[in-house]
């Protein structure tokens, strides 16, 4: 079984919302493999469940001048913020568990084949999930020339030197039949002014991005290649046909 990897580009907020529950849906019922969508969005402002309109620090004109469009959406988490230099990645996954004999066939080519829907009877490891998420993009930030770890009590992926920094934010949803939604965000180059409008994650911690940990800033081709192989190898043991 594959795992089908989509390059958007740059893609409006609202519109790569509105294509993951299209998506999910279609996981749901069958139609479609797996799929972790990769992406940038023109500059954004999202508040998930757990948002407060008080770590918005900009006013109305501010963000107008900025070009921030404003979502509340229903991820976990509270304000973050995605743009043009940020790559952000929505796993559309079904976390229950998938057995060899619910693919009638394993060719990935959906247009031949009938694919049994996603069981909604096991409850999904949504902890276990943001973890994974989380080791993922360790890795990944390994690979690219930077150390990086989790926090306890906290999502996110964090670089420590003298005062923690995020360099990744995670914010998901596991709907009722168990695919997920929403996902990450990595720095990679983005204008980090953006972050001085709002308290990020409700945190007041400092947000990074790999421009300013590396000498050279790698190609967001580049991130994308190292994210999708270390998401294969976090979520697909050994190759094996069976979802981790």
């Amino acid at each position: 079984m594959n795992l089908n990897v989509i390059d958007l580009g740059l893609i409006e907020y609202e519109t790569a919302w509105k294509l993951q529950d299209e998506y999910a849906a279609e996981i749901a019922e069958g139609k479609r493999l797996p799929t972790l969508l990769l992406l940038e969005h023109p500059h954004v402002y999202t508040f998930g469940r757990k948002g407060h309109a008080e770590n918005l620090l900009w006013n109305e004109e501010q963000l107008k001048q900025k070009g921030i469009s404003i979502h509340w959406v229903d991820r976990g988490g509270d304000v973050t913020y995605h743009g043009p230099g940020q790559l952000v990645g929505y796993p559309l996954l079904p976390l229950t568990p998938i057995r060899p004999d619910r693919f009638q066939n394993e060719s990935s080519d959906l247009e031949n084949e009938s694919v049994k829907p996603v069981r909604s009877d096991i409850k999904a490891d949504y902890v276990g999930y943001v973890r994974k998420l989380e080791q993922t993009l360790i890795t990944a930030l390994s690979r690219l020339g930077v150390e990086s770890g989790q926090r306890s009590g906290l999502t996110g992926v964090w670089i420590q030197k003298k005062k923690p920094a995020k360099i990744a934010a995670i914010g998901v949803k596991v709907d009722v039949h168990g695919v997920s939604r929403h996902g990450f965000a990595l720095n990679v180059n983005p204008d980090m002014e953006y972050w001085e409008g709002i308290i990020a994650c409700g945190l007041s911690e400092p947000v990074v991005s790999l421009a300013d940990l590396l000498p050279s800033v790698p190609s967001m081709e580049r991130v994308k290649q190292e994210i999708s192989a270390a998401f294969c190898e976090m979520f697909w043991e050994n190759n094996s046909k069976e979802f981790a």
